[in-house]
């Protein structure tokens, strides 16, 4: 069975850095990561792909139901003349009618409703995925750097004598955690610098604020009404 795109999300967002370390080879753990990072850019275009799907299922959906309600003022209009002209008949099939297209209604609304939400579920797919490769590429680039780093300090290509490119790799990403962790007080790898984690805090905060004031106005226009 085919792994669904809600699955290959979560699994995607849920793995770190460690999950990596088992499936790196001797000869190319950069490339190990790296597709990884193109793991990531599938998953966005496979996700892009349904959001345009839901897109155009919404704007369809959205086009029946103005249909059905300007029919359902036509149908109405239709009535009160038959009803001028003493049409009984064709008052009560302009209403019989009206009926139907209430009976309709209902589901169009509850569909644009549905489509609405899982259009919001795929933009949080797409904003998650996002931001994992971001953290990603700072993984990828703060292991390189800490090799790198390592090579320089011990003069050698192969780090310590007997360590396997797993070893490197898992202490750099301990390194990493205990960085992170005495930083923000979460536990995980981001390879993010203080600088950028403090930007990122404030950027969270003002985002906060915004939400906060969005939903006072909210408040504010319904207590109005």
């Amino acid at each position: 069975m085919s792994e669904s795109l809600s699955s290959r999300v979560s699994r995607i967002i849920a793995g770190s850095f460690h999950s990596l370390v088992d499936k790196l080879e001797d000869t190319a753990p950069d490339m190990v990561m790296e597709q990884a990072v193109r793991e990531v850019d599938d998953a966005i275009r496979d996700v892009r792909a349904d959001l345009g799907t839901i897109e155009v299922q919404r704007h369809l959906t959205s086009k029946r139901l103005a249909e059905e309600n300007q029919r359902h003022e036509e149908l109405t209009e239709q009535a009160q003349l038959a009803l001028q002209e003493n049409r009984e008949d064709l008052a009560t099939a302009a209403i019989e009618r009206q009926m139907d297209v209430e009976a309709q209604m209902p589901v169009l609304e509850s569909r644009l409703a549905e489509l609405a939400d899982e259009k919001g579920r795929l933009e949080g797919f797409i904003n998650a995925l996002q931001a994992k490769k971001r953290e990603m590429h700072d993984e990828l680039a703060a292991y390189r750097q800490a090799t790198q780093a390592q090579h320089s300090a011990t003069g050698t290509v192969g780090g310590r004598p007997g360590e396997s490119v797993e070893d490197r790799a898992e202490r750099a990403g301990d390194a990493f955690d205990r960085i992170y962790q005495r930083k923000t007080g979460l536990k995980g790898t981001s390879g993010t610098s203080p600088q950028t984690a403090a930007q990122l805090a404030e950027l969270e905060q003002l985002a906060r604020k915004n939400r906060v004031q969005e939903r006072l106005q909210q408040l504010k226009a319904a207590n109005k009404s």
